[in-house]
């Protein structure tokens, strides 16, 4: 049975023990690899959004739950991140950044159910769910991920720009409106 004290927990150990993110990366994995029965204990998905379960300067968890088709633009975290699935689908394009500060596609990767990875802290990624209903994942960062400066870049341009949250919320609101249409 996942509990989301003893998993906060584990996370605090792994993070502890290995700063470079394996350790981070079995927990999660250990996780993601019964998504029935982490679903039991965080809520099955019904709405898009950045969920936290658990903040603080070292360390952020979220429950992030795509919504159906949903697309983020490319953006950086400037902190490691370790990425587990546990329903739906989230493919992430990798980006190389330039030296005029606009970024170009470098590689990619689909994750399904299960499927656990770790981006380093330099990485510069988009996210889709490919999916026409709700993909949730759990979201580990070495970092507060609310309060680090980052950035993002124009889906058209590509260029460089401070990353704007009240934007990325509004996308998951919007994603919202569409599934709540769809009901």
């Amino acid at each position: 049975m996942f509990d989301l004290d003893r998993f906060i927990a584990e996370c605090r150990d792994a993070l502890a023990a290995d700063r470079d993110n394996r350790a981070m990366r079995e927990v999660v994995a250990r996780a993601v690899s019964e998504p029935t029965t982490l679903m039991k204990a965080i809520g099955e998905p019904s709405w898009a959004g950045l969920n936290i379960l658990h903040r603080a300067p070292d360390l952020t968890i979220l429950n992030l739950v795509w919504g159906p088709h949903m697309v983020l633009m490319p953006h950086d975290h400037r902190m490691w991140a370790v990425i587990g699935i546990y329903t739906g689908r989230e493919d992430n394009i990798f980006w190389r950044r330039l030296e005029d500060g606009r970024i170009e596609a470098a590689g990619a990767k689909a994750m399904s159910v299960r499927d656990c990875t770790v981006l380093g802290r330099d990485i510069v990624h988009s996210v889709t769910n490919p999916v026409p209903r709700l993909s949730g994942a759990i979201h580990v960062y070495d970092g507060d991920f609310f309060a680090a400066e980052r950035s993002e870049w124009d889906p058209e341009t590509l260029s460089e720009r401070p990353y704007d949250p009240a934007k990325v919320a509004r996308m998951f609101e919007e994603s919202n409106t569409i599934l709540g249409a769809a009901r």
